[in-house]
């Protein structure tokens, strides 16, 4: 069995999640959502395609936790933040929808929470999935804690009212209460050594989607002489590429028992990025506002010799970058 280099320290812009291992079918649910995620699997889409749109989530935490967000989610005022609606699917005729939500909420302590065993890391909320059918319905999330990955139900979600506003091209859901799932309950407990029980509240969504529906046939229009179009200008209509993350190792070779550095540029501010070693997803930081981060961690006296990688990637797994290095044996 090959013996892989060690723990990392964080060093630079990111910050420490945890210091375990992750099991590699962990990493596939934390980095490959469609192919480990039940809900995406077994969830029957809708008749109507989601084509946009966002959910305003009105926090209701307490227990002195505050919550952020990564982009593209936007906090807005008081305790309300906006995550955009990156797809789905809807049926307005029975008040149903299952929305996947862009962006990440990350927990924090708050001053006043001072855990005995020390500061409590920020954990990320991503992959925010809502879900409902009927009256009710579930708030799904992925995270990362003491270095598993993990996908949970994270909150019950019920509607109060006479169901959702249903307008040509967007359906709109007010009012909808989210309450902490027993394992969610399970998951903030053991996270921030508070004490939270099913039930507790996790605050009020209002939830608005576009919808996409056939255009309706309507009468031929005469047809017209054609004309010549101009030429457009090399430039025009143009998107500006996204630059794709790189990954770089201070160290091209080291000995066993020494320390490596891997730098991460392209990354967005503030996104979420998960550090992995042979493989093995150890970690998660947040880019700073430049879009990198750095990350330094020891060679452990044991690490085989010979070549070893690290992988930097996004929590959705669509983009990240790979560093080589290689380990030669300590004399």
């Amino acid at each position: 069995m090959t013996k892989r280099p060690g723990a990392a320290s964080v060093t630079g812009a990111a910050t420490v999640a945890g210091a375990a291992t992750v099991a590699g079918a962990a990493l596939l649910a934390l980095l490959c959502p469609a192919a480990a995620s039940a809900v995406a699997q077994d969830a029957e889409a809708f008749e109507r395609t989601v084509s946009d749109g966002h959910a305003t989530w009105a926090t209701a935490v307490g227990h002195d936790l505050s919550i952020n967000v990564t982009e593209p989610a936007v906090r807005g005022s008081g305790d309300r933040t906006s995550f955009p609606a990156t797809g789905g699917s809807t049926d307005p005729e029975t008040g149903s929808v299952d929305v996947e939500l862009g962006g990440a909420a990350r927990l924090a302590p708050t001053a006043r929470l001072a855990p005995a065993a020390g500061p409590v890391q920020p954990l990320t909320l991503a992959g925010l999935r809502l879900r409902l059918e009927g009256d009710d319905g579930t708030l799904h999330a992925r995270t990362v804690i003491d270095g598993r990955a993990r996908e949970l139900a994270l909150a019950d979600v019920t509607t109060e009212g006479d169901g959702p506003v249903v307008r040509a091209g967007d359906v709109t859901w007010t009012g909808l209460r989210a309450s902490l799932t027993d394992e969610g309950a399970k998951l903030l407990t053991r996270w921030s050594g508070e004490t939270f029980a099913r039930g507790d509240a996790l605050g009020l969504f209002d939830v608005t989607v576009g919808t996409e529906t056939p255009p309706s046939p309507g009468p031929t229009a005469p047809a017209k002489p054609a004309t010549e179009a101009p030429t457009p200008s090399p430039d025009a209509g143009t998107p500006k590429a996204t630059p794709a993350p790189e990954a770089t190792v201070t160290l091209g070779k080291l000995t066993a028992g020494g320390e490596q550095t891997v730098n991460g540029t392209g990354f967005a501010p503030g996104e979420v990025v998960l550090v992995a070693i042979d493989d093995d997803t150890r970690y998660q930081a947040s880019a700073d506002e430049a879009g990198r981060i750095s990350r330094t961690f020891p060679v452990y006296d044991t690490a085989a010799e010979g070549a070893h990688t690290v992988e930097l990637s996004t929590v959705t797994g669509q983009r990240g970058a790979v560093a080589d290095f290689e380990v030669r044996a300590s004399d």
